[in-house]
């Protein structure tokens, strides 16, 4: 390891304790204090990632959203359409409508340089240009993509040369987007982007036409605290999917395991306050995954490597909530059955949270 990078690392984990220990001492920081009694008038759903094991059809989707009462759907993968013709789009958008739901549309990958890149649509300019299409006989407000994974960190180049190539792919885009009023939503995904760099990268793109699907769960796979991501990424912020952490102390660093909505350690109260100041009019989508922990050993100095240009300020928040957190056991169940039940009690849990203790959801 280069010797002034070992130094400023050190610096670095310094500053981090100084700050996180701080911190820790609180359960939430000015913007966050819970209030009771919370009434919001914001609209709630579900990002069908979270009932994967069913592989439902989008007509099953909707007929469950509809179960749930929820007021939007989220199929953020383009499998679920069996016909992807216009026609058939706007029928389906009219089965949603029926019920009282509104479809917003995603799908995955459109850097070509990334690990999760998959040529299923075809290149990466004819997928986002396919997803637009979709999106607009859907009625959809938005087209979610990701970049990538927390691998893409890694390559040659980093995280900002996977950024580049993806800017330029929106880009390509853009007159498209625009035409069709429909707005391309980037996740930060899986540990690939933080917050800052999501930003960074809808500026260089042009936030007329992009925006940002914001991930609760995801911020804390890059080391931060998700309320401190909804501070970055709420202006930005366009669509969502959304769940629960529980973070805490590890040997090596800290552990990160999703939750279902209120089974973990962020005040929603508060969140959900902020989130109507920062994200007015964008609907809240549940995608809860959760039954597994991943450890993040920040204390090992090669973990490093692929954060060069961590912010202190950022980690020691990451850092303080590890603190205030405690292990849970591992639940993700085997069969193909328990996994279907596993995730449907997950997220009507979670719906059944977010009406009856936060106050989302327009629907009775």
């Amino acid at each position: 390891m280069n010797s002034n990078y070992s130094i400023n690392r050190r610096q670095f984990i310094r500053t981090v304790g100084a700050a996180s220990a701080a911190l820790a001492t609180g359960t939430s920081t000015g913007s966050f204090a819970a209030e009771s009694n919370l009434k919001l008038k914001i609209k709630l759903g579900i990002d069908n990632f979270a009932v994967r094991a069913m592989g439902w059809n989008a007509q099953q989707l909707i007929d469950y959203a509809d179960t749930l009462k929820t007021d939007v759907l989220f199929i953020t993968d383009l499998k679920p359409f069996e016909k992807r013709d216009d026609g058939s789009l706007k029928d389906l958008a009219k089965s949603a409508a029926d019920k009282g739901i509104q479809i917003y549309l995603g799908s995955w990958s459109i850097c070509p340089t990334s690990k999760s890149f998959k040529k299923d649509w075809g290149t990466a300019e004819e997928h986002l240009a396919l997803g637009i299409r979709m999106a607009k006989a859907l009625g959809s407000p938005v087209f979610r993509i990701i970049l990538g994974r927390s691998d893409d960190r890694k390559p040659p180049g980093g995280i900002e040369a996977r950024i580049k190539d993806t800017v330029a792919v929106l880009k390509s885009q853009r007159s498209r987007a625009m035409d069709a009023g429909v707005k391309i939503a980037i996740e930060n995904h899986a540990g690939d982007m933080q917050a800052w760099e999501l930003v960074n990268l809808v500026e260089e793109a042009g936030k007329d036409y992009v925006g940002v699907n914001m991930d609760s769960g995801n911020a804390a796979w890059t080391l931060e605290d998700p309320r401190e991501s909804l501070e970055i990424l709420g202006p930005y912020t366009c669509a969502t999917s959304l769940r629960d952490d529980m973070i805490w102390e590890s040997e090596n660093g800290a552990k990160v395991q999703w939750t279902a909505m209120g089974e973990g350690m962020i005040d929603w109260k508060a969140y959900f306050k902020r989130f109507a100041e920062l994200c007015p009019g964008v609907p809240v989508m549940i995608e809860t995954i959760s039954g597994f922990s991943v450890e993040f050993p920040y204390l090992k100095d090669e973990f490093w490597s692929a954060f060069p240009k961590a912010r202190a300020r950022d980690f020691a928040k990451f850092v303080a909530l590890a603190r205030r957190g405690h292990a849970i056991d591992a639940r993700e169940p085997g069969d193909a059955k328990a996994k279907q039940d596993y995730q449907k009690g997950e997220i009507e849990r979670s719906i059944k949270y977010c009406k009856e203790v936060v106050g989302l959801g327009l629907r009775a």
